[in-house]
């Protein structure tokens, strides 16, 4: 049974400062609360299970923030959570529901941290327990921001092929100087890393109907890999026309994409190619698999989302749910190369062998998530510490 639950904001030595057409991502400065992640600890029967997640609002259209996630975990999911089993997964969502609706990146990382207790009393690799291991070694994304200079964002593509192996990119698109500049620069990131390399497009919720169209019509003449989310979450209808008219290069839903409800109903109308899964954004594991299922029987692929930022426990979790997902229902590469250490080590997580190589990263293979805390570490960054039970 789950006895306490400790709940850490851990500091990040390096800021992160991204910029998008609809808010901006910041890590915010050191000695900042606001923005920085959520660890938690749950203690159940001898083991402990963990997990982390970075609120990443203010600036972003996932609303949870570093100190709402705190307050629900802390007064309403962790008392919750006391005396019941750590293999109660249905349970333990239902009263999620029940207590406090919507806030899914506090429920994710409660989620997370139960299934990584389950592996870890278990001693076997989460992927095991979500149907086993499909595929070991996972593709890797390379989100590339925009910048004020469009040499900044080569530089950036270029960096992520030529030193990590990366071979998708994803270019945030919607810049405020129109569509003919976006194309303009997919044209030069297309020219700087060659055509071997898979180039997606994310505007953000960024284009209107008519930008999205003409700009579609443009960048499908350089080998356009796929197109993310280009108008607003609710226009169903459409997406479902810039589906059309991408006529087979792959649309997918991000920011329409938040509940069981929404894959439901993205379906329904036939609207997108593939579904953007970001653990923080959709509740954990538990919706993410719901919403798998509800994609394979609407012949929709899967896309693993979310940054996870100087976090290997955020990127794990992406991790082990990509491989217990088959090939033939995965679409692009795995987004969380920025947990894997490449562009600043995760300061509680420093010493890993979860790291990018040639463009790829081999999932954990311990018990649970498969990845260890510095304790030490952990007690330098602690910027705030609760306990629930």
């Amino acid at each position: 049974m789950i006895e306490f639950i400790e709940i850490f904001v851990t500091g990040l030595p390096v800021r992160v400062q991204r910029i998008f057409s609809s808010g901006s991502y910041d890590t915010g400065p050191a000695e900042q609360l606001l923005s920085k992640p959520v660890l938690v600890k749950i203690h159940a029967d001898g083991v402990v299970g963990c997990a982390q997640i970075r609120p990443i609002s203010p600036g972003h259209f996932v609303a949870d923030t570093t100190h709402s996630v705190v307050a629900a975990i802390k007064e309403i999911y962790g008392p919750g959570l006391i005396g019941k089993s750590i293999f109660d997964i249905d349970p333990i969502n239902e009263m999620f529901d029940a207590r406090l609706a919507n806030n899914p990146a506090a429920r994710a990382v409660l989620d997370i941290a139960v299934r990584d207790a389950m592996g870890k009393a278990l001693n076997q690799p989460l992927y095991n327990l979500l149907g086993g291991c499909c595929q070991s070694r996972i593709p890797l994304e390379w989100s590339v921001s925009m910048a004020k200079e469009m040499a900044t964002m080569v530089a950036e593509a270029k960096r992520a092929v030529d030193e990590f192996g990366i071979r998708v990119l994803c270019l945030k698109m919607a810049d405020r100087r129109g569509w003919r500049y976006d194309v303009k620069v997919f044209e030069t990131v297309r020219r700087a890393v060659g055509d071997d390399v898979m180039i997606g497009v994310d505007p953000n919720t960024g284009w209107t109907m008519a930008d999205a169209l003409s700009a579609i019509r443009e960048l499908k003449k350089m080998n356009l890999g796929y197109i993310e989310q280009p108008v607003a979450r609710r226009d169903l209808k459409g997406l479902a026309e810039i589906r059309r008219a991408a006529d087979g290069v792959p649309v997918m839903a991000d920011e329409a994409l938040f509940t069981i409800q929404d894959a439901y109903a993205l379906a329904e109308a036939r609207a997108v190619d593939a579904y953007c899964i970001k653990l923080y954004k959709i509740g954990g594991i538990t919706s993410a698999k719901k919403i798998a299922a509800i994609a394979e029987a609407a012949n929709i692929q899967l896309n693993c989302g979310g940054l996870a930022v100087q976090s290997q426990l955020e990127a794990a979790a992406g991790a082990h749910f990509y491989a217990s997902t088959p090939v033939s229902r995965m679409m692009g590469a795995a987004e969380f190369v920025f947990g894997l250490n490449a562009t600043a080590k995760d300061p509680i997580c420093s010493e890993s062998d979860f790291v990018v190589r040639n463009g790829y990263v081999d999932v954990p293979r311990g018990p649970g998530l498969g990845i260890n805390i510095d304790e030490a570490a952990l007690k330098r960054h602690t910027l705030m510490y609760e306990r629930v039970g």
